[in-house]
């Protein structure tokens, strides 16, 4: 910038330089022999510094440079001066044609709001650098470059290979023209339905990722069979029947039971047996038993060694099968092969006349699939309704709201809210598997607490 600036002033220097405004001397704008001050020091730097008349020089340059599109002193004499003739004469006017028809080949004129609002200034607009970057231009130059290689040794690329591997349209075949829509033989196509009409070619809607795929029939299906709000039973009213708040009661009072009973079947797994306890007695009598045992099992080493060394003698003594041994050999396995063949043979011919039972036993047997199937299917049927194991923990069943008989309220007045509205909700998306069973996270500190002792209170003590 300040070498602009200098630049500037050695232009202004020059005899030739011309300015737009009259009451400005060149001259003015080169600045006389300046005062010697500190500058060093801040506060000089405004008393001392007078920069009116670089920025009277800088006002003028600019001015120049709206107006004439750059300095007047750099401008050619053609371009600045002309040659009066006078007055150019005005061509004739043609006779004025009808009030109805427009004239023909007059441009119309702008408007004076549009010459207002005109760009007026010669200086061209600053350089977009953003317009003329591209992004990842050094990625794509390297792949051109790439490419280029490529082909010079004649390799075709993956892409190119194939788009040329593709069958090749049949050009000759005339495509159907589009029939006009007031013709009645013409095909029913609602806009509205869901399948959808694929006149394009199958690799293009599957490259250009516009294919409808054919969605699961179980994504419509629900995760489950249960409505989402459940009414309770009759017995929970405010106000209920005496046999229908008794059977209510009998099945809290069953889920209670139940609950005791997995309890104590836990704690009894879990207890110690105190018979079951070591006592010195019995660690002594273990460690006397383990020494007996350790001797025992010397002496019987001993005997089985000299055993393996006979075995061992034994097999290495052993003569080789003569031809007359391998003969006979063979020829009892091809008598036992053709007994085995003669009696299945038999068995089959006894079939025939087990006919009847046959069928009895195959007809049994379809019972107890026919069986088998439909109590899988009520099976299926019944895990419908029951929540699923989507996570790691198990579904638990929320308490059941009831009241006992003397807790009963005798009007709705009286009536006592229970429950929570929010976590019967949380509850039944559980248990409709809509999300998987979950537990409230446990704080934990990231850092153990520090007990500091302070001075103040280690003086009172």
């Amino acid at each position: 910038m300040a070498a602009a600036r200098r630049l500037k002033r050695v232009a202004a220097k020059q005899p030739g330089f011309l300015t737009l405004n009259a009451a400005l001397n060149p001259s003015d704008l080169v600045s006389s022999r300046r005062k010697r001050v500190n500058k060093n020091k801040k506060k000089n730097w405004n008393k001392h510094s007078e920069i009116n008349d670089v920025d009277d020089f800088l006002e003028d340059v600019r001015h120049q440079e709206r107006t004439t599109g750059g300095l007047l002193s750099e401008k050619s004499d053609e371009s600045l001066f002309f040659v009066d003739t006078g007055q150019p004469q005005k061509p004739k006017q043609k006779a004025e044609p009808d009030a109805g028809k427009k004239r023909k080949g007059k441009a119309t004129r702008p408007l004076r709001i549009d010459l207002i609002l005109q760009h007026d200034s010669l200086v061209p607009p600053p350089k977009d650098v953003l317009a003329y970057q591209q992004p990842n231009a050094k990625k794509l130059r390297r792949i051109a470059q790439k490419a280029e290689q490529l082909a010079a040794k004649g390799v075709v690329p993956r892409r190119q290979r194939l788009l040329l591997n593709r069958r090749p349209v049949d050009r000759t075949v005339k495509k159907a023209k589009t029939e006009a829509n007031n013709n009645p033989d013409r095909d029913y196509y609602d806009i509205w339905g869901q399948e959808v009409k694929n006149s394009a070619d199958p690799w293009y809607l599957q490259q250009t990722g516009k294919k409808v795929y054919k969605r699961p029939e179980t994504m419509k299906e629900k995760p489950s069979v249960l409505p989402a709000v459940e009414v309770i039973a009759p017995g929970g009213s405010y106000n209920p029947d005496f046999f229908s708040h008794q059977a209510l009661l009998q099945e809290a009072h069953e889920v209670e039971v139940k609950r005791v009973k997995e309890e104590s079947k836990i704690g009894k797994q879990l207890a110690v047996n105190k018979e079951d306890t070591a006592t010195e007695e019995t660690i002594l009598r273990e460690q006397v038993e383990g020494l007996e045992e350790e001797e025992k099992d010397e002496e019987e080493e001993a005997p089985n060694e000299d055993e393996e060394e006979v075995a061992v003698a034994g097999i290495a003594v052993a003569e080789k099968k003569t031809e007359k041994q391998r003969k006979k050999e063979k020829a009892e396995k091809i008598k036992e092969q053709q007994r085995l063949a003669g009696k299945q043979q038999t068995a089959q011919q006894q079939q025939l006349f087990q006919l009847r039972s046959i069928k009895a036993s195959i007809k049994q047997q379809e019972q107890k699939t026919g069986a088998k199937q439909t109590e899988r299917k009520a099976k299926q049927e019944a895990q419908k309704a029951l929540p699923r194991r989507l996570g790691k923990l198990k579904f638990q069943a929320p308490d059941l709201e009831v009241q006992l008989s003397d807790e009963l309220p005798g009007s709705l007045r009286q009536l006592k809210p229970e429950g929570s509205v929010l976590k019967d909700r949380f509850k039944s998306l559980q248990k409709r598997n809509i999300i998987e069973p979950r537990e409230r996270a446990k704080f934990k500190r990231r850092h153990k607490l520090k007990y500091v002792e302070k001075r103040a209170f280690r003086e009172i003590t």
